[in-house]
């Protein structure tokens, strides 16, 4: 719960949302923060703590109950993502596998496979993950190379992906490959593939090592001749995978903007509560005017942060967000969040240097939020062609 900023209540929020709030900053608070440490150092959350999620119904949100989801709108995944900031977790893939990945198949997958698969990822008993990027391939999904071939009641896929989200754990991966290597575009394809370490064809490669969110187990995957059963074809029909990629990518932007802007509030609420502790010549460094001019900068820039993303949350709610205003979210949340906790870390002195302090776990597991999703760079362009 925000103690920065506690009279402040976005306009879109229930008081179904605000109960969840409170239900989720005591969860995250109690499982996730006091072991991100541990999680960093086993670069991978506890495989039960997805099922820990799922059993207090964190997980899904906005997914329809038909299918095991909790039927209710973005906002309540916003509030989920919000608190698990502010309680400093940087390990789990939550967005990735419920806010994002989750729309994917509630939106092209068979009833059938929607229905035997989506309350097990609503439970946590499966984790999904979406394998877009390759080695040579990043925000341009046209390149891509992996490729999938119909034999019979199968495609037959041979590729490799890099910086997968929820590699170690996932049961169910989302594959972006192509159907057709002539047609650009048109064909891409994605396929639902349910995986496991005994699947033919399917490697699990190295953990990554990044900068920073050491506890998110991001790997490389691999795929020689593995095959996906021809139902597994989102959409039913091959040459869909560009447009249905497009038709989601807004949703994984505007929730980039939220958790951007939901850790820069914990940077400055970190940093505030350390300002008042720590004493410098006598006295608080708070009473240094220098001190207090920066926080309140910091602060006043992370409500308006706040207002700009709650407006974006209501358009998700309300069905009329469109990609460059998403696009707009995720460009002005994460720079935001670079900028805010560079400058808190900087009040902790050389404590803020310490990866056991949570504003150094925070400043190194900022930067790459300026990159995936489509770098910032890509988001400029995209909101540029709206102009």
């Amino acid at each position: 719960m925000s103690t920065l900023f506690p009279d402040y209540t976005p306009a879109w929020e229930t008081e179904d949302h605000q109960l969840l709030r409170k239900h989720a900053a005591t969860f995250f608070t109690k499982e996730a923060t006091p072991h991100q440490e541990r999680w960093a150092e086993q670069q991978a959350v506890d495989r039960e703590f997805w099922t820990k999620t799922g059993a207090a119904g964190l997980l899904c949100l906005d997914i329809h109950e038909e299918f095991g989801g909790g039927g209710g709108d973005f906002g309540h995944e916003a509030v989920v993502a919000h608190e698990k900031a502010l309680a400093h977790d940087t390990a789990f893939g939550f967005e990735v596998h419920s806010t994002i990945v989750s729309h994917y198949v509630a939106a092209y997958a068979s009833t059938s496979l929607k229905k035997r698969l989506m309350p097990q990822m609503a439970s946590g008993e499966k984790v999904i993950g979406i394998a877009m990027t390759e080695p040579d391939t990043g925000s341009d999904l046209q390149a891509v190379r992996t490729t999938a071939v119909r034999e019979g009641d199968h495609y037959v896929i041979n590729g490799s992906k890099t910086f997968i989200s929820n590699a170690t754990h996932a049961d169910l991966m989302i594959i972006v490959a192509k159907t057709d290597k002539t047609a650009g575009a048109r064909g891409i394809s994605l396929f639902l593939a349910e995986i496991s370490d005994d699947t033919p064809g399917f490697t699990r490669g190295r953990v990554l090592k990044k900068i920073g969110q050491h506890g998110q187990d991001t790997r490389e995957l691999s795929f020689v001749d593995m095959r996906v059963p021809a139902e597994n074809l989102l959409g039913g029909e091959e040459g869909q995978g560009f447009f249905q990629l497009m038709n989601q990518l807004p949703r994984e932007r505007l929730i980039l903007g939220v958790t951007g802007v939901a850790m820069a509030e914990a940077a400055v609420t970190e940093a505030i509560a350390y300002a008042k502790m720590r004493h410098a010549f006598d006295q608080p460094i708070m009473d240094f005017q220098n001190t207090r001019f920066v926080l309140a900068e910091c602060k006043t820039q992370v409500l308006a942060g706040r207002a700009f993303i709650d407006h974006c949350v209501q358009r998700a709610i309300d069905g009329t967000l469109d990609a460059a205003t998403a696009s707009m979210a995720k460009l002005h949340g994460t720079d935001l969040q670079v900028e805010i906790v560079d400058r808190c870390l900087q009040v902790f002195g050389g404590y803020g240097y310490m990866m056991e302090y949570p504003i150094a776990q925070m400043y190194a597991a900022a930067r790459v939020q300026k990159i995936y999703g489509g770098t910032n760079e890509i988001m400029k362009e995209l909101i540029g062609r709206s102009l």
